[in-house]
């Protein structure tokens, strides 16, 4: 059986009613909730073994064009920290802060010393993502993730406790801060209205996984890891040209996680797809919500006269 899957994001994210034709497919799916998240999403779609989520290693095999062998990788990403009345918050990290090459050819020299000296090499294969490679077994402790720590008090994120590991890295957090703010470089990006990387941010900490398997011929996304999880299951891969999916060949998983209209998702994506499943081009329609809300639609579900349209989604 062939199917199409669309990631979506989370249900919230979605106000409004759906079109009829739209609400009309959806009352009449099959339902599930499952664990919500980003990571739990992409996890149901991609299997690594052994069972980890190593963001850095995978990225970085697609980053570099090369194997990430047995090292043990961490993303240190730039980053932008400012302070407010109630501490300091992360407002931008990588791709959002606008880096070139340029920029990481200025900031890395005065900053591979002070990795250097634990035995950690830093690099950017590409200017918006940044890697330090470690042995395998580097004592490490929880990092965060940066979208689920934009916005938030910075010292919430920080590594915590008061063991030696934790405390290693506050401090290497706090030297790399002293080393950006003191650059020359950061004062001429705001000067030309960029703002300053005044911090690095560690997160997705792993070695390279055996395998990755998907069920998936093609896989269409903008985003990095998804694509680094694509290329490594073997899937072909395209980042969406338009929010609808059309031109899907066999099994296919779409990110439409950046939507944000109800109106583009009812009216624009989900009537063509309808109308090809329809004409039996494929059998099932896969909608993957964040929040772990799953709608399994089927042509066979049109026969239920019985269930009423899905007017929202939170219903």
């Amino acid at each position: 059986m062939t199917a199409i899957a669309l990631l979506l994001p989370a249900r919230a994210r979605l106000p409004g009613e759906l079109p009829p034709v739209a609400a009309r497919a959806c009352g009449r799916a099959d339902r599930e909730q499952l664990e919500g998240g980003s990571r739990a999403q992409l996890r149901r779609h991609f299997r690594l073994t052994p069972d980890h989520w190593p963001v850095a290693a995978l990225t970085r095999r697609a980053d570099a064009g090369s194997d990430a062998g047995d090292s043990l990788w961490l993303r240190a990403d730039p980053a932008h920290v400012a302070p407010d009345l109630n501490g300091v918050r992360l407002l931008g990290w990588g791709e959002g802060l606008g880096m070139d090459v340029l920029d990481a050819q200025a900031l890395l020299p005065i900053l591979r010393p002070l990795f250097g000296d634990a035995g950690f090499e830093l690099d950017a294969p590409h200017p918006a993502r940044w890697y330090l490679r470690m042995p395998p077994g580097t004592p490490l402790p929880e990092f965060t993730a940066p979208e689920d720590a934009v916005g938030d008090d910075l010292f919430a994120a920080l590594p915590q406790g008061e063991d030696a590991v934790a405390r290693r890295w506050r401090a290497l957090i706090t030297e790399v801060q002293i080393a950006l703010h003191q650059h020359p470089w950061n004062r001429a990006r705001v000067d030309h209205g960029r703002v300053a990387v005044n911090s690095l941010w560690f997160w997705g900490a792993g070695v390279a996984p055996d395998s990755v398997q998907s069920g998936y011929m093609n896989v269409r996304s903008p985003d990095p890891l998804l694509q680094a999880l694509a290329g490594e299951s073997g899937a072909a891969i395209a980042a969406p040209a338009a929010d609808a999916p059309r031109g899907a060949i066999g099994d296919s998983l779409v990110d439409l996680r950046h939507l944000r209209s109800l109106e583009v998702l009812g009216s624009q994506v989900l009537p063509p797809l309808l109308a090809s499943m329809e004409r039996d081009e494929f059998d099932t329609l896969l909608l993957d919500f964040e929040d772990g809300t799953r709608l399994h639609l089927r042509r066979g579900q049109r026969w239920r006269f019985w269930r009423g349209p899905l007017r929202t989604l939170e219903a």
